[in-house]
C-alpha cells in the first residue's frame, strides 16, 4: 500500500534516524527507524489514524513520536528535525549511504578533515589524505573511492518495489478516466527489471488533453518536465520521471511491443521482420513494398506474423527467448497463484513487527497453505537473534497458534546463520526438531571467492539444513553481491538436495533472474519466499515471482508451489 503523507512522515522519522546516529544516540535512531518502517508498511493511511486519533495505535509509535507525527501533518514541517539539521552540514547525511562508512567514521573524518560532502570525501581519498587518519588506512582509502563510484551508479536506478506501487498508482487513477480507452505500463517496469531509470506509460485516449490536464496535476506530481498534445512527462517527489504517451488505436499493439523492449529484443525482432522484406516500428509491421500494415492494434500478432509464439514480456531481453518461441519451447511461466505458501518469515521473536498468529492470517488471507517462521538465531544479535532455550519456547506458541488457526499450517523454522568456517549457530538437537532450517551469510562479506564458496558449502553438507537463503548476499543499490562461485554451490545443491532461495525483498532479490536461469540448469530446486518482517512484506512475493519469471522458471522448478503434504516429504 501506498499512501503519500505516510511516506513524507517516514522519511522525516527516517531523517531524524539518522542525525541521531551522527549526535552518537545507541537506541533513538532504532526506535524511529522502526516507527518510520511501519508507518510506510501500514494499509491505513496516516491521516485517517491522525484524524481518529489512533497514532499510537501503530507499532512503534509512542506518544513522542506521535507528537511529532502530528506536527507534520499539520504543518508540513518538524522544528525538532530542522534543529537537528542545523548540527551538521548538509552533505554530511547523504554520505552515510555509502557503504561501509558509519556514522563514527564519517564524524571522525568531518573533524579531521572537514569533510562535509561526497564530494570532498573523494577528493580526500584521491589525494591520499584519509590514509593519515588514525583507524584508516590505504586499505580503507580504497574502499571508499571503489564504494563512492557505486554509490553513484546505485543512484541512476529505483527499485522495482519502490516504484511499481507509485506505477500502478497512477495507472490506475488514469484508468478510471472515461476519456482513456486502454492504458499500460511499458518499458523495464513492464518486463519487472529489479530496478528502474524511469516509467513508460501507454494509452489510447479519446480526449487526450483533457488527460494530460489530469496527468500533470496529480498530487505525485512533484514537477512538469514538458506537457503536450500527446506526450507529458512528470517528476515525482522521489525524483522519478514518469511518460505518458497518447497512442492510436490502430497502431497500439506495435506502440506497446517497441516501448516494452528490451532494446536487444527489439532489434532481434526487426532483423527477423527485415528478412521477411518487411519493417518493424512503433507504428506497425509494414510491408517495404506494398506497404501495407500486417499488424499493429495487437501485439500478441506482431509476434505471431513473424512466427513466433507470444512472448511474455518478463523474458524479452535477448536471452534465447526468441530462438525458444521460433521452436515452440518457450518455458511455462510461474505465476503467482502457483505458490502455496512463505517459507522465510519474521515476527516480533527477532527483528519482525507483528506476531506469529498476525503474520499466519495475513499468509491464510493471500490464499496460502502454509508459512514458516524463520527469526533470527542467536549470532545476530543486531536482530535480536533468538537462543536456544527461545527457539524452544517459539515452537509451542507455534502449535498453539496452529490450534486455533485453520486453513493454514506454520511450520516452525529458523534463519540460522552461516559462520566463517560454514557452520550453524543452531545446536543440532535444536535443528533436528525443525520444520524449516534455512542458513544465511550475514557477515565476513569480503572473503575470497575459494573461502566463501567453502563455507557456503560447508554449511550445506549439515544434514538438518533445508534451504540455503540470499544465496549471494547482495542489496540493491547498497551492496555488490560477495564473491562466490555459483556454479560449485549450484552442484552442491543438486547433489545435497538442499533448496536455493529466491529472497524477494525488494532490496535483494537473490538470486537474481540471470542465476536463477543458470540454476534451472541443474537437478535442484528453488523457493520464492518475501523474508516478510511486516504483514504488508507479503506482497514482495509479486517481486520474487517476476525474478523467478525473468529466469525462466516454470512452477516444477519452485519448491512452494508444492502442497504441504509433498513439502513435508520433500523436507
Amino acid at each position: 500500500m501506498s499512501f503519500i503523507m505516510n511516506n513524507k512522515v517516514a522519511n522525516k522519522l527516517f531523517e531524524i534516524a539518522d542525525l541521531l546516529e551522527l549526535k552518537g544516540s545507541q537506541f533513538k535512531p532504532r526506535a524511529y527507524r522502526r516507527a518510520a518502517q511501519n508507518i510506510v508498511n501500514s494499509s491505513t493511511d496516516i491521516i485517517e489514524s491522525y484524524e481518529n486519533d489512533k497514532l499510537q495505535e501503530i507499532e512503534g509509535v509512542g506518544e513522542s513520536i506521535a507528537s511529532k507525527v502530528r506536527e507534520i501533518i499539520e504543518t508540513g514541517s518538524l522544528e525538532y528535525l530542522e534543529d537537528l539539521r542545523k548540527q551538521f552540514p548538509e552533505g554530511l547525511q547523504e554520505m552515510m549511504d555509502i557503504q561501509g562508512l558509519g556514522p563514527k567514521s564519517l564524524m571522525k573524518l568531518y573533524k579531521e578533515l572537514n569533510i562535509k560532502n561526497i564530494e570532498e570525501l573523494e577528493k580526500a581519498a584521491k589525494n591520499k589524505k584519509i590514509r593519515e587518519i588514525e583507524g584508516f588506512g590505504e586499505k580503507s582509502e580504497k574502499n571508499i573511492l571503489k564504494n563512492i563510484n557505486m554509490y553513484k551508479k546505485f543512484q541512476e536506478r529505483f527499485l522495482l518495489g519502490n516504484i511499481l506501487p507509485i506505477a500502478k498508482k497512477i495507472e490506475s487513477k488514469l484508468s478510471e478516466l472515461e476519456e482513456v480507452e486502454r492504458i499500460n505500463l511499458a518499458g523495464s517496469i513492464r518486463r519487472m527489471k529489479e530496478t528502474i531509470g524511469d516509467v513508460d506509460i501507454l494509452i489510447i485516449s479519446t480526449n487526450p488533453d483533457k488527460v494530460m490536464d489530469y496527468f500533470t496535476g496529480l498530487e505525485e506530481v512533484e514537477r512538469v518536465v514538458s506537457k503536450g498534445h500527446t506526450r507529458s512527462t512528470i517528476i515525482t517527489a522521489n525524483k522519478l520521471s514518469i511518460d505518458l504517451r497518447v497512442v492510436e488505436a490502430k497502431s497500439y499493439g506495435s506502440a506497446l511491443q517497441y516501448f516494452t523492449g528490451s532494446k536487444e529484443h527489439n532489434i532481434k525482432l526487426r532483423s527477423i521482420a527485415l528478412d521477411k522484406n518487411w519493417k518493424l516500428s512503433e507504428y506497425g509491421l509494414i510491408d517495404k513494398d506494398s506497404m501495407d500494415t500486417i499488424a499493429s492494434e495487437q501485439e500478441k500478432d506482431i509476434y505471431s506474423s513473424l512466427e513466433l509464439d507470444y512472448i511474455e514480456p518478463e523474458l524479452r531481453e535477448d536471452r534465447g527467448e526468441i530462438e525458444a518461441a521460433r521452436e515452440g519451447k518457450l518455458p511455462q511461466l510461474i505465476k503467482i497463484e502457483d505458490i502455496q505458501g512463505d517459507l522465510h518469515i519474521h515476527t516480533k521473536w527477532s527483528e519482525g513487527s507483528n506476531s506469529i498468529e498476525e503474520m499466519a492470517q495475513a499468509a491464510k488471507k493471500k490464499g496460502y497453505k502454509y508459512l514458516a517462521i524463520c527469526d533470527h538465531a542467536e549470532t545476530l544479535q543486531v536482530a535480536s537473534g533468538l537462543t536456544s532455550e527461545e527457539i524452544r519456547t517459539q515452537m509451542k506458541e507455534i502449535n498453539q497458534v496452529n490450534k486455533n488457526i485453520e486453513g493454514i499450517t506454520i511450520l516452525s523454522g529458523i534463519e540460522a546463520n552461516i559462520d566463517s568456517e560454514g557452520n550453524i549457530d543452531v545446536k543440532k538437537k535444536i535443528l533436528k526438531d525443525l520444520d524449516v532450517v534455512l542458513a544465511s551469510v550475514h557477515s565476513g562479506f569480503k572473503s575470497s571467492e575459494k573461502k566463501m564458496t567453502d563455507r557456503i558449502i560447508n554449511a550445506m553438507h549439515n544434514d538438518y539444513i533445508h534451504i540455503l537463503g540470499h544465496p549471494t548476499g547482495r542489496m540493491l543499490n547498497k551492496r555488490e553481491p560477495y564473491s562466490v562461485n555459483l556454479k560449485k554451490v549450484f552442484e552442491a545443491a543438486e547433489d545435497l538436495g538442499i533448496i536455493l532461495e529466491i529472497n524477494a525483498f525488494p532490496e535483494r532479490l537473490d538470486l537474481n533472474d540471470v542465476n536463477c536461469k543458470n540454476a534451472k540448469n541443474y537437478d535442484l530446486l528453488m523457493c520464492i519466499n518475501t523474508d516478510s518482517h511486516h504483514v504488508e512484506h507479503l506482497r514482495f512475493m509479486e517481486y520474487g515471482i517476476a525474478t523467478a519469471r525473468r529466469g525462466w522458471l516454470e512452477p516444477k522448478n519452485v519448491a512452494n508451489t508444492l502442497d504441504l503434504k509433498e513439502l513435508r516429504k520433500l523436507l
